[in-house]
């Protein structure tokens, strides 16, 4: 699993980190000019501990903490799942565009198994920090 570390994090102490899981920075880098920009600036007020201005909404079939980012234009949905702050880092876990109301399977099954994936890091982050 390739995991993304934003670096802007790094200049500034108040802002988390943002890890990004698999391809999800790629996908994020390939949708249009304005969606980018709208999710880009939700993310950053995400890592400022506010509330992003785009729809979010909760992931509870995915797992506890995680939340999808909504956004769109007039040819597609765009999504950006992400595990909410843990020890100041937000998780991106899957990007993707959505073409109809409901998200497919394989999406929902890419998230489910990059938490598990960050998920396992964490526990040994932890068992080897005790």
């Amino acid at each position: 699993m390739v995991w993304w570390v934003c670096e802007m994090s790094h200049r500034d102490p108040l802002l988390a980190e943002i890890q990004w899981g698999g391809d999800s920075r790629k996908v994020v880098a390939g949708f249009p000019e304005g969606v980018r920009a709208n999710l880009g600036f939700a993310l950053f007020q995400l890592q400022r501990g506010g509330r992003p201005s785009l729809g979010i909404r909760r992931m509870a079939s995915i797992g506890p903490g995680v939340y999808e980012l909504k956004d769109s234009d007039e040819r597609s949905w765009y999504r950006v799942i992400y595990l909410a702050r843990i020890e100041n880092v937000i998780h991106v876990l899957h990007a993707f565009e959505k073409h109809s109301g409901k998200t497919d399977r394989r999406d929902l099954a890419i998230a489910q198994q990059r938490l598990q994936s960050v998920r396992r890091r964490l526990s040994r982050s932890a068992r080897k920090d005790a």
